[in-house]
């Protein structure tokens, strides 16, 4: 170890809470990229393979009635893949231990043999039998919320007939991943739940028998979806047609699709914020130590150390801070990463989700920030590179002081002395007095950003329930 390497720790040392501070300003930033992206990338990996297993439909659309011979006019649709039709409807749950009411939406499952969309997972039991009409799949948020497993009854009113119903077996669903009933704004696994049922069974009971309600179709590459859904929608309009949309605009595609955008705006907006306080604190950090050592710096360079390498040597420690912020940022950000995929396996069901990290991520990330703390450096060591040595043992010029804008006013002879040195410093060094003036905004504003949604909800609430 050369002795500028025993310098770089011993300064490492002397400015150590200092250094530790901008260490966790950098650490916050990694960690939320780490966190956002990484827990983005997990969610758009299992989506997709979820989608792509169990063949989500691209199209949907729900009518009155039509006949099953239209499905065929529906699959001609240019564009179109795979079209199925099937009975989508609400019936009334009874469960033992509740007194409301409890909302089922039923949904027809095909013969067996048949292509699916949509297909369920089954996680416990197994499908229903196609010549019982009084078995079902029940969806599993609302198993576990009532306790029911397969073999167990559910009481369910169709149709205006009340009927005791056999679980064959327990699933989930990628139509259904982030489940929400009609007219609420977070899932209610206790009050409603998906019951998958034969499709003969919810025929004859709704007296559909070779028709359908409800259509899913996936499409080709190839294929245009707003002209799909134009077309769809002609066919539909003689039946009842309550107008088709895409994927997009399909309820539990569209709620985590929106989170996905949340974190990725996350990881967009909040790290640059740390990282540029960061490179603002390296730049002060680095300046003082340069003018504390000045006379170091002199010596240095008359003994031949050339200006690369004291250029170097505070740049190293820079990188030597950067550094340790960005271990303990990929540490904590995989750590916090872990905590969101798991909230999040209490909203969306999948069957499996787990958090898996890119390396790219932490490529991208610890490159990011190594930049931004040598560029916040930069100005103050290029200073130290500039000093000849002959100029550098001598003292640093006196600043040059001169009345300014607050004595000019006359506010000298009202404020006190102190006040006066306070405000002098502030005009003196405008631009540093700004960006810490900003650093403290943005930290107001992420806190105020972050926790006014507590306030708007019991404000919404108190409204609602007591005036």
């Amino acid at each position: 170890m050369g002795s500028l390497d025993r310098k770089l720790f011993r300064d490492l040392w002397h400015i150590r809470g200092q250094a530790l501070a901008v260490a966790v300003v950098i650490a916050c930033g990694i960690s939320t990229v780490v966190m956002s992206f990484g827990t983005l990338g997990s969610l758009e990996a299992t989506r997709e393979a979820y989608y792509q297993q169990q063949r989500f439909a691209d199209v949907f659309a729900h009518l009155k009635r039509a006949p099953v011979s239209l499905v065929r006019q529906i699959a001609r649709i240019r564009g179109v893949k795979w079209v199925e039709d099937r009975i989508v409807e609400t019936a009334t749950l009874d469960v033992a231990g509740m007194i409301e009411p409890i909302m089922g939406q039923l949904i027809s499952l095909p013969a067996p043999g048949r292509t699916a969309l949509n297909r369920p997972v089954v996680r416990r039991g197994r499908l229903p039998y196609a010549k019982r009409t009084d078995e079902i799949l029940l969806s599993e948020p609302f198993a576990e919320a009532h306790g029911l497993s397969p073999g167990g009854h559910v009481t369910a009113t169709i149709n205006g007939h009340k009927r005791k119903l056999q679980i064959a077996g327990i699933a989930l669903s990628p139509e259904f991943i982030y489940a929400i009933g009609p007219g609420v704004l977070m899932p209610d696994d206790k009050r409603f739940g998906i019951v998958w049922m034969p499709r003969n069974a919810m025929a004859a009971s709704y007296d559909l028998t070779a028709s359908f309600n409800d259509v899913t179709l996936t499409m080709m590459r190839s294929g245009n979806e707003a002209a799909v859904i134009n077309r769809l929608d002609e066919i539909l309009a003689p039946y009842g047609g309550a107008g088709a949309y895409g994927r997009a605009d399909q309820i539990s595609h569209a709620f985590i699709s929106n989170e996905m955008e949340q974190l990725k705006g996350l990881g967009n907006v909040v790290p640059p914020i740390f990282l540029a306080v960061a490179a603002f604190l390296l730049n002060v950090v680095i300046s003082r130590i340069i003018a504390t050592e000045r006379e170091q710096i002199g010596l240095m360079k008359a003994f031949g150390y050339s200006d690369l390498r004291v250029g170097g040597h505070y740049l190293k420690l820079v990188l030597l801070i950067t550094s340790i912020g960005i271990a303990v940022g990929f540490l904590a950000g995989a750590w916090f990463g872990r905590g969101v995929t798991e909230l999040y396996t209490d909203f969306f069901r999948f069957p499996k989700l787990y958090f898996h990290l890119d390396y790219r991520i932490f490529a991208a990330a610890g490159l990011v920030a190594l930049l931004a703390g040598a560029l916040g450096a930069l100005g103050a060591i290029r200073g130290a590179i500039r000093l000849a040595p002959a100029v550098a043992m001598q003292p640093a010029i006196p600043t040059t002081y001169r009345k300014g804008v607050f004595s000019l006013i006359g506010l000298a002879a009202i404020l006190s002395q102190p006040t006066m040195m306070i405000l002098r410093h502030l005009g003196r060094w405008p631009v540093r007095a700004s960006l810490t003036t900003l650093g403290i905004s943005m930290s107001v504003a992420i806190l105020v950003s972050s926790l006014f949604f507590y306030d708007s909800m019991d404000h919404m609430l108190d409204t609602y329930f007591h005036h």
